[in-house]
């Protein structure tokens, strides 16, 4: 728990006398909001060039404060880190000295002084002189409990960078790979544009869009959801290797994943194609990471999936007492429940010093012992112990989910960036995840597999379960196959008398019409599987080529695969952290494709774009790297609003 003070009263009298001390500074002709100071280097670097007696002139803002009778010691910050300065009233004299006890936790102040080490090895500064730059009226985060609570840490993100030292070593981290990116570009001769945010069509993505009025010119615009398609232009217009770094809007939902305004790189290179672009997105990465972080292997804490997994673990111990029958036997799951709970909480404080994984094995543990015990007293208590109908049966089936995503989080997550990076084929991927004979059977046989063996939604609708009328023989090959996968076991190792059965339930559902798969497009099948099942596996750098040409109406044909585009997508932790084409140059198909795409709706279509591309655009590669998704998977972070500073948060009221 944390915040200014957890009693708001107490706040309003720490503000009351915070402002007594103001007036008192201002009665003694003092501007607490000083103009101007002029350190004369960062805290940092006095710290690096320490000499005993060398004179500084350093600002911050107070992060301790210590009286000791005629002395007083307080740290003062400012953004390269913390120093001590020692006040004393023989130095100062009493006047300065009483101005100085008006100083709190919070308040901004510039020093003048000597280097020395104290009789501990602390590194200080011996105040000679000061000035009050800015009184801080509210007291600051009581940052010795951590900033944790997210809501206030968002909205208030001023706090969040004041209380904790590793979120701003983050940001800095941020600003830091974007500079590098840019120097990368630059060394490869690439030229930066800024090209228009507010566009009369929405362009270059499927993604719904901000409308905004332009009173000036009577009209609506819409706030970019993608850069594309004016670096085609510029591409037209004879600029051969173009990138920017800019916002992008899109009107969707939130997620760890996703912001509705982020920020994005694309890039595009004449006279090249997708193979050029991944090497171009493969020695960027590569660069930034050795660059800024000095390695190529990063690693990634997973406290927080491991706290949420033990919350749901203690959550389901303890509702565990209201599935019993009677009192006696709510009592007894009590008992039983407590120590393993009490265990469980203790690991969930041990995540604040020991790694993540290590955590999570001990949970797991904990719950093995605990599933084992419950098992045990359920046959030796068998007339006090009683669930309510198949309660119990329920609850082991939830704790044994529990346990496979503890296993998961029991191993340390490193991403391995050495190159070269994996390279594979969209159907490839399918056949070796999935089932070699994917693409072979027929399309409502792959809608059925994705939607009752691998529990898939399929373009947004509810999943399918099959009618009562479907004969019992039916459901039961299907349930038996769906157990199989969830043990390991892939489609081609079942045995033959199981791969029959489940085509013969398919082949006899299609029949009788009792499986549906109107408005359903295939394409749409197989990539629900991909974004479900296969993607959130790929945590070292995959190439996946050669996607389906619905995805991507905005990229060239492959030559030997008509049914799909010469694109990739890089998947990087879990995540697509960049895609890449070989742009479509052929207006005539540009249309076509776009046409497809609006569904007739011609206001969709931009005009413009279609006209530049029939003044000849060369053959060229394009990418696309979510700035905010990068950073994530650089820097360690789990969600995406742990890297921007301000994200979208619904207002308060």
């Amino acid at each position: 728990m944390w915040g200014y003070i957890a009693n708001m009263d107490e706040s309003n009298s720490l503000i009351e006398q915070r402002k007594a001390k103001l007036d008192a500074l201002r009665a003694k002709g003092i501007n607490p909001f000083a103009n101007k100071f002029t350190p004369g280097e960062t805290v940092a670097a006095a710290r690096e060039k320490f000499a005993e007696g060398r004179p500084v002139a350093l600002a911050g803002r107070i992060s301790a404060h210590r009286a000791m009778g005629k002395s007083i010691f307080i740290d003062i910050k400012d953004q390269t880190g913390r120093i001590q300065v020692y006040a004393q009233k023989q130095a100062l004299g009493d006047e300065q000295f009483e101005v100085f006890k008006h100083l709190d936790l919070g308040d901004f102040i510039g020093v003048k002084g000597t280097l020395f080490t104290t009789k501990t090895g602390e590194i200080s500064v011996k105040l000679e002189a000061f000035t009050i730059l800015a009184k801080s009226l509210r007291p600051p985060p009581e940052k010795w409990h951590g900033l944790v609570d997210t809501e206030i840490r968002y909205r208030q993100r001023y706090l969040d960078l004041m209380a904790n030292d590793e979120v701003k070593r983050i940001f800095l981290l941020r600003s830091a790979v974007v500079r590098e990116i840019r120097n990368f570009f630059h060394a490869r001769d690439y030229v930066e544009v800024e090209t228009p945010m507010m566009q009369n069509i929405p362009g270059g993505a499927a993604a719904a869009p901000f409308v905004t009025q332009h009173n000036a010119l009577g009209c609506n615009f819409y706030l970019r959801i993608a850069i594309e398609l004016y670096h085609k232009r510029l591409l037209v217009g004879g600029i051969d290797r173009i990138f920017e770094i800019g916002k992008n809007f899109r009107n969707e939902g939130l997620s760890r994943k996703h912001n509705p305004e982020f920020t994005m790189l694309e890039a595009y290179q004449a006279y090249g194609d997708y193979e050029t672009m991944m090497e171009l997105v493969q020695s960027l990465i590569v660069h930034v990471a050795q660059t800024v972080l000095g390695t190529s292997r990063i690693k990634h804490d997973q406290s927080r999936d491991v706290s949420l997994t033990i919350e749901d673990v203690i959550h389901g111990l303890v509702r565990n007492e209201n599935l019993a029958n009677g009192t006696d036997s709510a009592e007894l799951l009590r008992k039983i429940s407590q120590p393993f709970v009490e265990e469980l909480e203790k690991c969930q404080k041990e995540l604040s010093s020991m790694q993540s994984d290590k955590v999570a094995t001990r949970a797991r543990q904990v719950l093995t012992e605990a599933l084992s015990h419950f098992r045990s007293q359920r046959e030796t208590n068998a007339v006090r112990l009683e669930w309510q109908a198949d309660c119990f049966e329920e609850f082991e089936f939830a704790m044994e989910s529990e346990l496979k995503k503890l296993a998961k989080l029991s191993v340390e997550k490193i991403i391995d960036l050495s190159t070269p990076w994996r390279r594979i084929r969209y159907k490839d991927l399918i056949r070796e995840r999935v089932r070699p004979d994917w693409f072979e059977i027929t399309s409502a046989e792959r809608l059925m597999y994705a939607e009752q063996v691998l529990d898939v939604e399929i373009a947004g609708r509810p999943l399918r379960k099959l009618q009562e009328s479907v004969r019992e023989s039916m459901r039961v090959p299907l349930r038996k196959l769906y157990d199989m996968l969830e043990q390991g076991l892939k489609f081609e190792n079942l045995d033959s008398v199981s791969q029959q059965e489940f085509r013969d339930a398919t082949k006899e559902l299609i029949i009788k019409s009792e499986y549906l798969e109107h408005g359903i497009h295939d394409f749409e099948v197989t990539q629900a599987v991909f974004e479900k099942l296969i993607e959130p596996t790929l945590i070292n750098p995959t190439f996946v080529t050669h996607l389906p040409k619905e995805l991507v109406p905005l990229a060239k044909l492959s030559p030997d695969d008509p049914s799909t585009v010469e694109v990739f997508e890089c998947c990087i932790n879990g995540a697509e952290i960049s895609p890449g084409y070989s742009e479509q140059n052929d207006p005539i198909e540009q249309r076509e494709r776009l046409e497809h795409q609006a569904g007739g709706e011609q206001q969709k279509l931009d005009e413009d774009f279609l006209v530049a591309l029939e003044h000849g655009m060369p053959p060229a590669g394009g990418i696309g790297i979510g700035i905010d998704r990068l950073c994530m998977m650089l820097l360690g972070q789990e969600s995406i609003r742990d890297v921007i500073l301000f994200p979208q948060m619904k207002p308060k009221g």
